[in-house]
């Protein structure tokens, strides 16, 4: 028979025990829940990137594909890792270091029609700079530099 002061100290480790682990549960799904994956052009076009989520996509800004459609801060350009192209819609300022031809990586969602809709624009003032994750998509793809 188990001593009441001794039942009370395992009935009160146990609580602390599950306390812990709903605590590291919370902690992970909210990690999980801020956490922002990177996608290329290629894996947008090809589906693998979610429908409502937010995610990073990144690629070099296609020379010419610049435009603004209105009279507002709204710019639309594509995206490219040298194999297939996305449309990228943003409104707000641009980093003075955007350029076409340059390695980008822009945060957001796609929308119905298959644009991204960028939150965030980042690029870098180095011209030789390319995020490292551009970078990786980019070598993944098979030499397409024959053709230009």
């Amino acid at each position: 028979m188990m001593k009441p002061a001794r039942k009370q100290r395992l009935i009160l480790i146990a609580l602390m025990v599950i306390g812990a682990g709903i605590a590291t549960a919370f902690a992970l799904k909210s990690f999980n829940d801020n956490l922002m994956y990177f996608f290329s052009t290629t894996d947008v076009v090809d589906g693998k990137a979610p429908k409502d989520a937010l995610f990073r996509l990144g690629g070099m800004v296609v020379k010419g594909s610049v435009a603004r459609p209105g009279q507002d801060l709204t710019v639309r350009f594509r995206l490219t890792d040298f194999n297939k192209e996305v449309t990228v819609q943003y409104t707000g300022i641009l980093p003075d270091l955007f350029r076409e031809g340059q390695g980008i990586v822009a945060h957001g969602k796609l929308n119905g029609q298959g644009v991204f809709v960028a939150e965030e624009v980042l690029a870098k003032h180095d011209e030789n700079y390319m995020p490292p994750e551009v970078a990786g998509s980019l070598k993944k793809q098979p030499d397409n530099s024959a053709g230009r």
